[in-house]
């Protein structure tokens, strides 16, 4: 990065990502406030619980994709609900287990996943042993209904329990970066159990240990099929159910339908709710001496909810410059952009940053000293201090902001691509030709502003005929810019290289050819890897062949 970028724009991406922490929490319940588009089995006012540590996030609004969402039953609490994420990963882990009706059964670490896991594996049916360092939780899983607990791993007495056989299965819940207790699981199970590991522990696994015994050895994988997959998560396409009956978005759902029939107690598993202004305490809680709670609760009051907020400790600069608004915060906006706004500060000053992400757009402000920070575009457009934004948000949203900022009076200077179809350019050209008098627009396709290129140019006289070759290197086929909010590598990249012929050759277009390769395997988009020719007026042809395939080198 150091060499591509330089130094300071190095540096200045390393300290953004240091200085603007963790988003923390992954399990939530609310109101619904907004429904996105195709989004038509839930509605505005619906309770649901949420799960994701890319969204469902300690805060007063969240946004939360569809699979991740679930509504909430009759006669279940938002308290209760917002544990859903827990009992999706305790009932992924049981799934993974497959425990069948007079098994015995052990669980390893008692905490919260470790309390459900046991209740779970009694309403299958099981005989439960539990394992824990801290007796006041063996107790109260004994209390919830576990059969025995003990304080150490004990095979003899595990065997007496079988009759010598042994566990039918071994559930790991712990936390630890112990390598033993992989092995006490083992050692626990009868010959041809199974051991599901569900926390996350030491894996210096030794062969003697399963081998002999044949031991089939699961990892679970949190909240269970569809985690981690963006088609799933991000662009909501369900997995069959014939197929796949336990998805996570269905394991979510039985979690809570059992909190709705009493089947599953966690009033005990819950210590105590704080409000959000003392989340430090809580977090104190967990972690202080003593006797540790299993969860707390963060509970937010009821109020109007603002979208901007006011940096502290802003430096006002002197002077006559353009107030700019940075609408999108992300890897190429803070390695970009905003440097080279603070590099300009006599001529520029960054008045707000925009994101969707409300813990982004304040790190971000605060790294930038800028002195608001949003998660609603349309709030800043209606700010008369600001003179122009800079646009660099995913590409399906880049034609609707930019018209919006315009129709606002703001300039705007927008990353390529202008927009991803004509009949977005077709309602671009129409709001210059019916407008009298217009704000500047300006894609930013920066290849001609290169120094070299604009020497090259300076030696040039045409009619020109330009080979240009682009090594853009793999992309997967599910990265957003291959999907229909990115438009593809052709509109969302190769777009640069047109902008740069049109700029050597200072000549219209008046044919386009293109022609792409079959790709070699599935993993390859079709527009991976093409050859495309353009013809301009002055008789210059320019030739750009795109692909992905070559040399990382």
């Amino acid at each position: 990065m150091v060499m591509a970028q330089g130094f300071k724009k190095t540096k200045s991406l390393v300290e953004g990502k240091l200085s603007s922490g963790n988003v923390t929490g992954y399990s939530a319940a609310g109101t619904i406030l907004q429904v996105g588009k195709g989004v038509t089995d839930l509605r505005i006012g619906d309770r649901v619980a949420c799960a994701g540590a890319q969204c469902a996030h300690h805060a007063e609004v969240i946004s939360v994709p569809r699979n991740l969402t679930v509504p909430i039953p009759e006669g279940v609490s938002f308290a209760h609900a917002s544990t859903v994420t827990l009992g999706a990963i305790a009932m992924q882990g049981l799934r993974r287990a497959a425990p069948t009706l007079g098994e015995t059964f052990v669980v390893i670490g008692l905490g919260f996943l470790g309390q459900l896991t046991t209740q779970f594996l009694k309403l299958n049916g099981c005989h439960v042993v539990g394992i824990d360092l801290d007796v006041n939780r063996t107790d109260l899983a004994e209390e919830l209904g576990m059969d025995i607990g003990f304080n150490r791993t004990d095979v003899e007495e595990i065997g007496r329990l079988t009759h010598g056989v042994g566990a039918d299965g071994v559930i790991i819940t712990a936390a630890s970066s112990s390598h033993d207790l992989i092995a006490d699981a083992f050692h626990l199970c009868r010959r041809k159990g199974r051991v599901v590991l569900v926390g996350d522990v030491g894996l210096n696994l030794k062969r003697a240990d399963f081998y002999q015994k044949e031991i089939d050895f699961f990892i679970s994988t949190s909240y269970g099929p569809g985690r981690y997959d963006s088609l799933y998560e991000e662009r909501g396409i369900d997995y069959p159910l014939p197929y796949v009956r336990w998805t996570e978005n269905r394991n979510m759902s039985a979690y809570l339908d059992l909190l709705a029939q009493e089947k599953v107690s966690i009033d005990a598993l819950i210590a105590q709710s704080f409000p959000i202004e003392q989340a430090q305490e809580a977090y104190a809680t967990l972690q202080g001496d003593g006797i540790k709670p299993l969860g707390v609760l963060l509970s937010y009051p009821k109020r109007e909810i603002s979208h901007t907020i006011t940096t502290p400790k802003l430096q006002y600069r002197e002077g006559t410059h353009i107030e700019v608004a940075v609408i999108g915060a992300g890897g190429f906006a803070k390695g970009m952009h905003l440097p080279n706004l603070e590099s300009l500060k006599d001529q520029f000053q960054i008045k707000a940053i925009v994101s969707r992400s409300g813990h982004n757009a304040a790190a971000t402000a605060k790294q930038f000293n800028a002195p608001i920070a949003s998660t609603n575009y349309s709030e800043i457009l209606s700010n008369p201090e600001i003179d122009a934004v800079i646009i660099t948000t995913r590409h399906d949203l880049h034609q609707r902001m930019a018209l919006d900022a315009l129709k606002a009076g703001k300039h705007v200077l927008l990353e390529k691509p202008l927009c991803l179809s004509l009949e977005e350019l077709e309602e671009i050209k129409t709001y210059f030709l019916e407008s009298s008098s217009t704000p500047l627009l300006l894609t930013g396709f920066n290849r001609r502003f290169s120094p070299p290129i604009q020497k090259i140019k300076s030696h040039l006289k045409g009619p020109l005929l330009i080979n240009y070759r682009m090594n853009a290197g793999f992309i997967p086929r599910d990265h957003w810019i291959q999907q229909e909010e990115g438009g593809g590598r052709n509109i969302g990249e190769a777009c640069h290289i047109y902008d740069l012929f049109t700029y050597l050759t200072e000549s219209k277009v008046t044919q386009i050819n293109a022609q792409s390769i079959r790709p070699p395997s599935d993993q390859y988009h079709i527009n991976d890897n093409f050859i495309a020719t353009m013809q301009f007026q002055d008789g210059s042809v320019a030739t750009l062949t795109y692909t992905s395939l070559g040399s990382p080198d």
